[in-house]
């Protein structure tokens, strides 16, 4: 595998063009932060024209964007938001055409950050993970993600992306008898996705979400489906209580404070019940939920749709984790139009 020889960090320091931060909230703050723990100045903070109300951002007074970008490049944006919306990438991708545009990588959870020490430090699992996937896409995947993570390049993410419609066609196609486990239900959009595929028919779902107003929102979702069962609770390696930030919506996550929550095993759900189909979006904890249902995977090789980018190391962790529980999993990586790196899935087959 051929990756960059040097990170986007490398290059920052290296620059003399002033540094814009394009994005307020977390991930603003998140990038702001490496880049100071970098000593990589940035001289201001910018918002989409919409969202600018003469606020500021970390000493900044935040800019309209249609400001920023008009300079002909003479400035460095670093995008430092979210989003699959095609109006929304769209619009960065042609910023991208007239000025210095980057998508830095920083990830939803933990503490590791994409730079060329982590890639040293990972490269025979990254070259062991990359010899696991089932076919050429996920490779070409892998690398143009990898890529992207150290470089920030738009133009690598855009050349990984793909639709999800092929997943369900073609990779792990849902039949209208599914056992379906959906960890990280949020509303009840993932269920959608089931019903829409099988057209309404399925056998039995089981569905977990930690987040007090999101579960009220997923039961209401839900309300007259039959052969279904709910559990307001979070997935872990073990049975236990736990503490979960609330009111974050998709973030809900375990955290060191917060409301006290039992989490549960796949491999407790499903003692007895057979599972056809998991899919796991779950903030981070997927490593400890893969663990929780060894049994479950190894007894009954469900379909797998598996969410592989909350952090820096799931994109190869993972994948060599679930082929040394269950070896003759065929595993194939998609990236699905979103930036930054969102939406990175790991699905597995028989």
């Amino acid at each position: 595998m051929n990756f960059p020889g040097h990170d986007i960090y490398y290059y920052l320091k290296k620059e003399n063009r002033p540094i814009i931060i394009y994005g307020m909230g977390n991930g603003a703050d998140k990038v702001i932060n490496e880049l100071e723990r970098r000593n990589i100045r940035i001289a201001g903070v910018c918002a989409s024209d919409d969202f600018v109300r003469g606020q500021s951002f970390r000493g900044f007074k935040v800019r309209r964007i249609s400001e920023v970008s008009c300079g002909g490049g003479d400035e460095i944006i670093l995008t430092a938001f979210g989003s699959s919306l095609p109006e929304v990438t769209e619009r960065i991708f042609a910023l991208s055409e007239r000025c210095t545009v980057l998508a830095p990588d920083v990830p939803v959870y933990g503490d590791n950050i994409w730079c060329s020490e982590f890639l040293e430090e990972n490269y025979r699992d990254i070259e062991k993970a990359a010899a696991i996937f089932a076919d050429d896409q996920s490779r070409k995947v892998f690398e143009h993600i990898i890529a992207y993570k150290l470089t920030g390049s738009l133009d690598e993410l855009k050349a990984a992306f793909t639709d999800k419609s092929e997943v369900f066609d073609s990779i792990i196609p849902l039949g209208e008898d599914e056992s379906y486990l959906d960890l990280g239900a949020y509303r009840g959009d993932t269920i959608d996705e089931l019903l829409d595929r099988t057209g309404g028919r399925y056998s039995y779902i089981t569905a977990l979400e930690p987040d007090r107003r999101t579960f009220a929102k997923l039961k209401e979702h839900t309300r007259g489906m039959k052969n279904i069962r709910l559990f307001r609770m979070g997935i872990w390696s073990e049975d236990m209580d736990m503490c979960f930030t609330q009111g974050r919506g998709r973030g809900s996550s375990v955290s060191s404070d917060g409301e006290s929550l039992a989490v549960t095993k796949i491999d407790t759900l499903y003692a007895v019940r057979r599972l056809t189909y998991l899919k796991m979006d779950v903030e981070g904890a997927e490593k400890q939920a893969i663990i929780g249902g060894i049994n479950t995977l190894r007894r009954d090789r469900p379909k797998l749709n598996i969410a592989a980018y909350h952090r820096s190391e799931d994109i190869f962790y993972l994948p060599l984790l679930i082929s040394d529980i269950v070896p003759e999993y065929r595993l194939y990586l998609r990236q699905h139009p979103y930036i930054p790196a969102w939406d990175l899935n790991l699905y597995g087959s028989l």
